[in-house]
């Protein structure tokens, strides 16, 4: 079993890689089907508005979906690599979802992205329409096998343990566990509002600078009508997700995330500084009676949520993390739920493109669904804990024989080659934004533009080897 320092360090390790990779997924899959949109209303209306749209967006995707590959491959070889004991008792199970992730959705991706790059102008509009839908479709498919395998952790199902293994004995069972079902849709909506809303910031912005109004204009209100149209079925579907996954198969997860160690409180805590050793909270801000409302749909406000005081102190999870990352979780839902209605209000009263004071709020909240969504993964995996595989496999006895030393220097490296790949992907994004969208094209059917688009991003060419313009 490992020591405490080490398995921290581990721990921190993997979350780092996990938090950048997870930065990049949040926007590249949505914007990937927000590229679908422009071109298909472009196809059908023949408006060159949605040819600059897609052209703009194009740019802002490919350089973080490349990254985010990147990003992913390190987390493969960092589970062989740093925690062996896991990767040999799951590995007949996870190794073929995550294998099928790469024989169907990164191939796909790989094929068709160069022609939703470099094809358009170059060859038919039906062709690089269906590119464009191939590469949001392998987007999707990934996001399918990494839940898969992810839910599965959560609530393992359809398996048998040999020697320490976990063998697959129904494969449908393994894929389609119980917290699949709710887990998948509630990541892929929350990925499609992350990107909705960083694009309705992008409108705001270049509204509030008043360049490229058309553009600006259209771009906000796809964004925001699709925040509105996803924020209340997202809300429905992570209630669900904690009533339905969260509270049947892991009620340790639930109790942290409402951080309470004694029983018999009813009310909803909003902060607390939770003292695990102690078993007891030294603060607590709570909103009384809310508690039974929000955790048990009980609107006599009498029902008492349950304290961590029910599990042994071993088989506790960490308060810290769980209770703040559903906090900012909710929080973030709940806000951009509200300014996403205060923008309904608006463009019913039609200002919502005059208004700088909303403009600003809208391009200040930008990040907030790329918040929203890693906090929910931090709730997710630490909620789990002190389990890898959720009642079956610890987390101590999960990592690899290495030395403290091996995990610093490797934790240190990875922080330097990570904040230099997160700059340079920021300065590339404030690039395009400042450098604003190309003119508005003037192409006729099927034929290639008279003015050739810019490259669609300067680094695609390295990560993406299909040759330069």
């Amino acid at each position: 079993m490992a020591s405490t320092s080490f398995l921290d360090l581990s721990r921190f390790q993997f979350a780092t890689t996990a938090a950048f990779h997870m930065t990049f997924p949040a926007l590249s899959v949505g914007l990937a089907i927000f590229l679908v949109i422009c071109y298909a209303c472009y196809c059908k209306t023949d408006n060159p508005i949605y040819l600059q749209m897609f052209r703009f967006w194009r740019k802002i995707f490919a350089v973080g979906f490349a990254l985010g590959i990147v990003a992913g491959i390190v987390l493969t070889f960092e589970l062989g690599l740093n925690w062996g004991g896991y990767s040999r008792a799951v590995g007949p199970v996870l190794g073929p979802i995550i294998c099928l992730e790469a024989l169907t959705a990164f191939f796909l991706e790989a094929g068709f992205i160069g022609i939703l790059l470099y094809g358009e102008g170059r060859v038919s509009r039906k062709v690089t329409l269906v590119a464009a839908c191939l590469v949001a479709l392998g987007a999707l498919l990934s996001t399918a096998w990494i839940l898969a395998a992810n839910s599965w952790m959560q609530t393992p199902t359809g398996y048998t343990e040999i020697n320490g293994q976990f063998q697959p004995t129904s494969w449908y069972h393994v894929i389609f566990n119980p917290a699949f079902v709710w887990r998948f849709p509630h990541q892929v909506l929350a990925v499609l509002i992350s990107a909705a809303w960083f694009i309705a910031a992008i409108g705001a912005y270049y509204l509030l600078k008043n360049r490229a109004a058309e553009f600006a204009r259209k771009t906000m209100s796809i964004g925001l009508l699709g925040a509105s149209l996803l924020l209340p079925i997202q809300l429905y579907v992570g209630d669900s997700t904690a009533s339905y996954v969260s509270a049947v198969y892991q009620p340790a997860k639930v109790t942290a995330a409402e951080g309470n160690f004694a029983n018999g409180n009813t009310g909803w805590n909003l902060i607390v500084i939770p003292n695990q050793s102690k078993q007891k909270d030294d603060y607590t801000l709570s909103i009384p009676h809310a508690g039974s409302v929000f955790v048990f749909h009980n609107f006599s406000g009498t029902t008492p949520v349950p304290g961590l005081s029910l599990f042994p102190k071993s088989m506790q999870p960490p308060v810290w993390p769980t209770f703040y990352g559903f906090k900012v979780m909710i929080f973030a839902a709940w806000g951009m739920f509200s300014v996403a209605f205060i923008g309904l209000v608006m463009r019913l009263r039609r200002r919502m493109f005059t208004e700088r004071w909303f403009l600003r709020l809208v391009l200040w909240t930008m990040p907030v669904g790329v918040f929203a969504t890693i906090a929910g993964w931090v709730v997710s995996e630490s909620g789990r804990q002190p389990w890898l595989v959720n009642g079956k496999l610890l987390v101590s006895n999960s990592p690899s024989s290495l030395s403290t030393g091996e995990l610093i220097a490797t934790l240190v490296g990875f922080w330097v080659v990570y904040l230099v790949l997160f700059g340079a992907w920021v300065r590339h994004v404030v690039r395009e934004v400042r450098r604003g969208p190309e003119e508005l094209p003037t192409t006729s059917a099927d034929t290639p533009p008279a003015s050739p688009p810019r490259p669609s991003t300067q680094l695609a060419p390295v990560l993406v080897p299909l040759g330069s313009e």
